[in-house]
This record gives structure tokens, C-alpha cells and sequence, in this order.
């Protein structure tokens, strides 16, 4: 007997399938690029359950005659390319014509098309790669593909499925990404019965982007252009010290195809290394442009990646467009800068214009830095007595009580600490306090020791369930994206119980009527932003209440501390004092040490005594 043999076309098409459809969203990313090919103007999709039960993508393209719709469902059939040259010079989304014969190897696939000039359309259904019937069906001029029991024929691919909603925000990221390259396609994408948002014609990117991004984001964008040695970057970017704890709103398409490209996201990132914070992601939907034959699309399975015939010249093409838009903004700017401590002297320039070397460099927004008498500095909290350091001053991020703080006993509990027998003897750069000791130098890192203060603090707050809230006199506006509305949905009643009181306030809108004591009013926006990344990423798990509770209180201290410029004796031994009140003083939330020591041994060596 021979041991090589031909596959049959089925078992082939589901081979081909598990390199091109992955999941659900797969599935919706090829039948949307073949309506876009096909010259659509609307495109509606629908899914239930994940994409697992129904997927359905309908379009006013130029649909397809009977014969053409029969070999569109064989094997590497397409109409985009003839020869090998013509990869060079692509104009179009698909052309390897794997899609549909995949697809219809590992589902029920219906489809539904007519081309203008023909009085019927015509129906084919196949069932798991099986032709069920073939038939002229009436329609108007387009295409409709229903999608049904996706991997029912092969039961093994479907437990590798994630859940429902991990799916569905696949899908929809899918569908707003082809809606942001092509602005001038009507858009329309359904869950289980419910419009997640329907986009009509656009004629610029920016009013796309408030359509699906909301207008809160596309506020925080200014338009970019530059052109350079056949390479040209167009879209819209953040303003300085606009950013993201992820990099889910850093989008870049490669000649309209929405892309995965590593040299532009660090080209990117690192435009943005002067004006964010470190891990903090730039909020960007850039178009970069070039000729089909310096870029080839054909190096992965499902087209999400690229590959530049010579990438350093366009991440350096990349990096001086965007760094020279952003110096534009900033010397903008400049002419209406106000003294640190002050606002800026016209109310019409956002703060994030202001420079960082005028303001502390903190996430979003910008905060000045406030003079010593200003009650907005930090304000005493308790501290564990040890030896000569009893009760001296703390540091609270904001303007309230202490009772409101929970800076009573029961908020941090102390414990007995020994002596420390440390002699203050000044500060290194604004953030590193230095002591003397009997053992030698010790350096405490005034930011991590304060961070991991409020992380044991908020942590039993948050247990305890009682965290003070404090009421807003106007609300706070929150306009989200559809998967951030979905997420900030399910945890409502989470946030609610520690401090917060968001409430919905139509399709994609909420207000912020509360917000936990320790947080500025200022900072609640962009938290709620920083938390529900870390939701959608899968930091903060959804099961586990008391891990929950303790990657929230993690990211709350960060966010807790505001370290004024100037500080005192007494405050910084009153810091030392309540670290090692705390469990670990040895580290942050993070895992970075609060403080070394330098012992005399180690001073003689590096002196070489």
C-alpha cells in the first residue's frame, strides 16, 4: 500500500482552515475584506454568541454571477491576482482565495449573491464542506454570508474557543478596525440582537474615530501629515502627556490594511519617550503609505503582519514625523505657559500642551507642582510612634480629612518597630531621602515607600468594605468604546463597592457621581481608563474577589501619590516610621525596593580602603 497519498479537497480545507481561521473574528476579518473588494458602501455584520451560533456580514458590493460564486468556493480561486508579480503591486485586502472553501470546510455556509444586470441571485448552502444545494434565490444587487455552527465539524478546534465575550470583543475590534480604514463604508455591527454602534458615511478619519472611539478620545487627537522619499504618514495623534496603560488604541495600517507592525508601534512608542510617562502608550490611528512593492503583506497566514523591504528608513521616517508634530504642539504652546503652580494663561490650550520640564511627570492629566503653603500639598496622616518619631506628619495625595482617609489606627494597623536609629541628612534629586546609619547609608525611595504605605492601607479599606467615598458636585463625563462599555458594565456593582459611583448614561456614556476619597476628581477619568485595561488584559481577575480587590488597591496607590517639591525633616522620618509599620517595607506594590543600604564594608571597597 502506498504511503503517499493526495488529501481529499475537504480534509485540505480544513487543514487550510486552521492556518486562516483561528476564531470567530477570523471568519468576520475575510468575508469584511471581500466586501470592501467588492466595492461596498454599507456593510452590516451580526453575531450571536461569540460568533460560535451565527455570523452574518451583508454588503451592496458588486456581488457575483452564478459561475463565479460556484469557484469562489474552490481552492485558491480569487479574482484580486493572475501571477506571482502582482503581490507587488496589490490594491486589494484578499488574494490568496483560501477564505471560502475554508470556511465552508468547518461551518454551514450560506451565501447569497446577485451583480447588477442579473434579474436573481443566486443561494449556496454547504455544510461542512458538503454541497447542499445550489439555486436562484431574489436579493438585491451584494453579497450575504451566514456563518452557523463554526467547528461543529471539527469539535476539537471549538474547545480551543475562548468564552463568549473574549470572542465578541475579537469581533468587534475586527469590524472597527476596517471601519477606521475605510471611512467612506457604512458600518454597522450587532451582538445577540443589540446594536453595538452603527457608523454612517464619513468624509474625514477624526469624525470615524468620536463614532466608534468616542468623542472624548477623538477630542484628545490633532491630525497628522508628512510626507518623505515615497513614504507618506497621515491620521491623528494624542497631544503630549495624552496616554494608555495599553496599547489597544495604537492603531497603524500599512496602504489601508490594518496591520500588527512592530517597527511602527516602536516607532511610536518611542516618539513618545519624552512626552509620556514611562509605560504609559501613546493614543494614535496612523495611515502609513508606500509603494505595494516595499512592503510585503504575504508573510503571514492571515495577513496581520508585514514586513518593510527596509524598515530602518521607515522607522526613522516615522519617528521624525510624529516627534516633529509634537515639538509644533509644544512650541504652540509656549507663549501661554503659566509659572509653575498656575494654570496656563489662556483657558483655550489643553494642559497636556504644557511641557514636562515645567510640571511633575506623572499619567495624564498633567499636574503643576504646588507651592509649600498651597493646602492642595499633602496633608498629615498618623504615624506609628517608634522611639523619637512619634506621630510626625504624613503625606495624603489630596485635600480631605484624615478620618475621611482612614488614617485612624484600624486603617493601617502598626506594628512594634525597633528602633531605627537613622539620622536624617537630606534628599537626592526630590524622590531619594539619605540617612545615616550605624551600619552605613541607607537611600529610601520616597515614591515607592509612600506606594506601598497606601497599598496596605487601601488593601484593608477595600477588605473591610470600608472605603470613603466622596460626592461630586458636577459630574464627570465617560465616554467609552463599545468593549469598554461592555467590561465597565459587568463591573459596575465591583466599582460601586470601593468608592466609586458610575452610572450609565446612554449608548456608550456613563457619569462619575463619586470617587474614593484619596482621588482627585481630576484623576477619576483617567484611572477608570487604566482599570478597565487592566480588566481587558486580565490583570484584575473577574473570579477571584480578594485578588481583585488587591490588584485594584496596586493600582490606586500608584495613582494615590503626588510628591510635593519640597519636603521636610519630620515628614520624611514620619515616612520611614509608617514603612515599616507596613507588612513588606521592603518593596513596592511592584516589586521595587523601597530603600538600600550602603554599608560601611562596601564603602571602603568602592574607595578601595
Amino acid at each position: 500500500m502506498a504511503k503517499v497519498r493526495i488529501l481529499t479537497d475537504r480534509v485540505a480545507n480544513q487543514i487550510a482552515a486552521g492556518e486562516v481561521i483561528e476564531r470567530p473574528a477570523a471568519v468576520v476579518k475575510e468575508l469584511v475584506e471581500n466586501a470592501l473588494d467588492a466595492g461596498a458602501t454599507r456593510i452590516e455584520v451580526e453575531f450571536r454568541h461569540g460568533g460560535r451560533s451565527l455570523m452574518r456580514i451583508e454588503d451592496n458590493g458588486s456581488g457575483m454571477a452564478r459561475d463565479d460564486a460556484l469557484l469562489a468556493l474552490e481552492r485558491h480561486a480569487t479574482s484580486k491576482i493572475a501571477e506571482a508579480a502582482d503581490l507587488d503591486r496589490l490594491a486589494s485586502y484578499g488574494f490568496r482565495g483560501e477564505a471560502l472553501p475554508s470556511i465552508a470546510s468547518v461551518s454551514r455556509f450560506e451565501l447569497q449573491t446577485r451583480e447588477a444586470g442579473n434579474d436573481v441571485g443566486t443561494e449556496i448552502l454547504v455544510n461542512g464542506g458538503k454541497f447542499v444545494h445550489v439555486r436562484d434565490c431574489g436579493r438585491p444587487v451584494g453579497t450575504r454570508i451566514e456563518v452557523t455552527h463554526l467547528f461543529n465539524s471539527v469539535p476539537a478546534r471549538r474547545k480551543f474557543l475562548k468564552t463568549d465575550p473574549t470572542e465578541a470583543a475579537h469581533i468587534i475590534q475586527c469590524v472597527r478596525l476596517y471601519a477606521l480604514a475605510c471611512p467612506a463604508t457604512a458600518f454597522t455591527l450587532i451582538e445577540d440582537g443589540r446594536v453595538i454602534f452603527r457608523s454612517p458615511e464619513c468624509t474625514t478619519l477624526a469624525e470615524r474615530v468620536a463614532e466608534i472611539f468616542g468623542r472624548q478620545n477623538a477630542a484628545a487627537l490633532v491630525p497628522l501629515e508628512a510626507g518623505e522619499s515615497g513614504m507618506r504618514l497621515s491620521g491623528l495623534i494624542g497631544r503630549p502627556g495624552t496616554g494608555r496603560a495599553t496599547r489597544h488604541e495604537m492603531i497603524v495600517f500599512v496602504n489601508q490594511r490594518p496591520v500588527d507592525s512592530r517597527t511602527l508601534n516602536y516607532a511610536l512608542i518611542e516618539s513618545y519617550h519624552e512626552s509620556l510617562p514611562k509605560g504609559r502608550y501613546p493614543l494614535a490611528f496612523v495611515f502609513f503609505e508606500c509603494d505595494p512593492a516595499a512592503v510585503d503583506v504575504n508573510v503571514h497566514p492571515a495577513k496581520r503582519e508585514v514586513r518593510f523591504r527596509s524598515e530602518p528608513a521607515v522607522r526613522a521616517f516615522v519617528i521624525r514625523s510624529v516627534l516633529q508634530r509634537l515639538r509644533e504642539l509644544g512650541t504652540a504652546a509656549m507663549p501661554t505657559l503659566a509659572t509653575p503652580g498656575g494654570p496656563a494663561s489662556s483657558p483655550g490650550v489643553p494642559a497636556d500642551f504644557l511641557p514636562a520640564k515645567t510640571a511633575v511627570v506623572t499619567p495624564e492629566p498633567v499636574r503643576w507642582i504646588q507651592p509649600a503653603a498651597s493646602p492642595a500639598v499633602f496633608r498629615p496622616m498618623a504615624a506609628a510612634p517608634a522611639g523619637a518619631w512619634a506621630a510626625q506628619p504624613s503625606l495624603t495625595p489630596n485635600p480631605v480629612s484624615a478620618a475621611a482617609m482612614g488614617s485612624s489606627p484600624t486603617a493601617l494597623s502598626p506594628r512594634p518597630v525597633a528602633a531605627l536609629n537613622w539620622r536624617f541628612v537630606g534628599l537626592a534629586h526630590g524622590n531619594y531621602a539619605l540617612f545615616e546609619t550605624s551600619a552605613g547609608l541607607v537611600l529610601l525611595d520616597r515614591r515607592a515607600a509612600h506606594e506601598r504605605v497606601w497599598f496596605e492601607r487601601l488593601r484593608e479599606q477595600f477588605a473591610a468594605g470600608t472605603v470613603p467615598s466622596q460626592r461630586l458636585l458636577l459630574p464627570i463625563p465617560l465616554e467609552l468604546d463599545p468593549i469598554l462599555t461592555a467590561l465597565l458594565l459587568d463591573r459596575l456593582p465591583f466599582l460601586n463597592a470601593h468608592g466609586f459611583e458610575v452610572s450609565e448614561f446612554g449608548r456608550n456614556f456613563f457619569r462619575v457621581e463619586a470617587v474614593p476619597a484619596w482621588m482627585e476628581p481630576a484623576d477619576a477619568e483617567p484611572f477608570l481608563r487604566d482599570l478597565l485595561g487592566a480588566f481587558r488584559e486580565g490583570r484584575v481577575p473577574d473570579n477571584n474577589p480578594g485578588l481583585a480587590r488587591e490588584e485594584l488597591a496596586r493600582l490606586a496607590a500608584a495613582k494615590a501619590i503626588r510628591l510635593p517639591a519640597t519636603t521636610g525633616e519630620a515628614e520624611v522620618q514620619a515616612l520611614a516610621v509608617q514603612l515599616f509599620a507596613t507588612r513588606s517595607p521592603l518593596t513596592n506594590p511592584a516589586g521595587r525596593p523601597t530603600y538600600i543600604e550602603l554599608h560601611h564594608g562596601e564603602l571602603a571597597r568602592r574607595f578601595q580602603k
